[in-house]
């Protein structure tokens, strides 16, 4: 697909693979986030086979709006347009609700041209008007401006003890951007997995993650270890001055030795350092308690994550179930971890 193609006067159809500058033109929208880069779009596409189709209207500078979504083409689940598979939060940035409106028009005329089922923006639901959120989550915002020491001071009482607790037990810390970090991760990845009840992602999703993110220094890992053996991991991933943390593991057996809190410290204390401003800490199903109380425990701010989807068939503003638990995650803890990473290399695709 070429990187942009007019499709009327006002709007383009917008490939950000290829298209020249195009982090710097999203860098500077005030809503911006990683999800809109060039390289998590690299991502979804080599790894999934998505196709990018993004909508933009204005000219070629920073008060360019843009509608980003991925075509995703299953045999299984049907044709439809995501804004953005895998992203927490990805959404339109529009500076007003008229010109969104414009492009979302677009983004419907096309899809029913693809006989899209539907379209889903994970972002952006004050652009829309009065219309339903068709799912709920809880986001959480760390503020960095105030320091290491300024941080510390704010956390939770049962964090700071579980910090000293893993310092003192000789639980150590590296921050790496390696292939081999990517490897430890995903092991202690599919163990995470099968405890949540749900088949980990791909191995060349990461490997691609690696490939397109943490290699252009857009990323990290951070691998705790005890006596030498991993006990727990996390992926960060970051542009400007805006990090997020995107995926969590670790072994249960070591639960108790807080490597979890001590690699999240870790990873704050680096961003410190390097100036960034602000960590997301990635969205939280409103049902899940404890992933909430344990985000909030870092002092970071509470927010609604809303998503909108329009179901292009009946031309309605749909509602929809959060199936982060159900069935499904009771057969997953059962499975073995060959038998689980290979059907979520198979289903992955389909799933977005």
């Amino acid at each position: 697909m070429e990187a942009s193609r007019s499709i009327s006067p006002e709007i383009q159809r917008i490939n950000p693979i290829g298209y020249a500058d195009w982090n710097a033109l999203i860098a500077s929208q005030p809503k911006h986030s990683f999800f809109h880069t060039a390289e998590w779009a690299k991502v979804l596409a080599d790894t999934y086979g998505y196709t990018p189709v993004y909508f933009a209207a204005g000219e070629t500078d920073g008060g360019r709006s843009i509608l980003p979504l991925m075509e995703v083409d299953s045999w299984l689940t049907g044709r439809r347009g995501i804004g953005l598979p895998f992203a927490d939060v990805c959404g339109p940035l529009c500076a007003d609700a008229g010109t969104f409106q414009k492009l979302f028009q677009s983004a419907v005329e096309f899809g029913k041209s693809r006989n899209w089922k539907y379209i889903e923006c994970r972002g952006g639901r004050e652009l829309f008007g009065k219309v339903p959120a068709s799912l709920l989550f809880y986001g959480h915002r760390l503020d960095l401006t105030a320091g290491e020491d300024g941080l510390f001071s704010h956390l939770e009482s049962s964090v700071r003890r579980a910090i000293r607790k893993a310092e003192k037990t000789g639980v150590t810390v590296q921050v790496l951007q390696s292939h081999e970090a990517v490897e430890v991760f995903y092991s202690l990845q599919c163990q995470t997995r099968k405890k949540h009840g749900l088949p980990p992602q791909p191995f060349r999703f990461f490997l691609n993650i690696h490939r397109h993110i943490l290699s252009q220094d857009m990323g990290m890992v951070v691998l705790a270890r005890y006596d030498g053996r991993p006990i727990a991991a996390s992926v960060y991933v970051n542009l400007g001055d805006r990090a997020i943390y995107k995926y969590g593991a670790s072994d249960e057996a070591f639960q108790d030795l807080r490597g979890s809190n001590l690699v999240m410290w870790a990873a704050i204390k680096e961003y410190v350092r390097r100036g960034a401003k602000h960590l997301d800490l990635g969205r939280t199903s409103i049902g899940n308690e404890g992933l909430r109380k344990f985000k909030l425990g870092w002092g970071a701010e509470e927010h609604k994550i809303e998503y909108v989807k329009f179901d292009m068939r009946k031309n309605e503003f749909m509602t929809d179930v959060d199936e982060t638990s159900g069935w499904h995650t009771r057969v997953f803890r059962r499975l073995p971890v060959f038998l689980a990473r290979a059907v979520g290399a198979s289903l992955y695709k389909h799933w977005a």
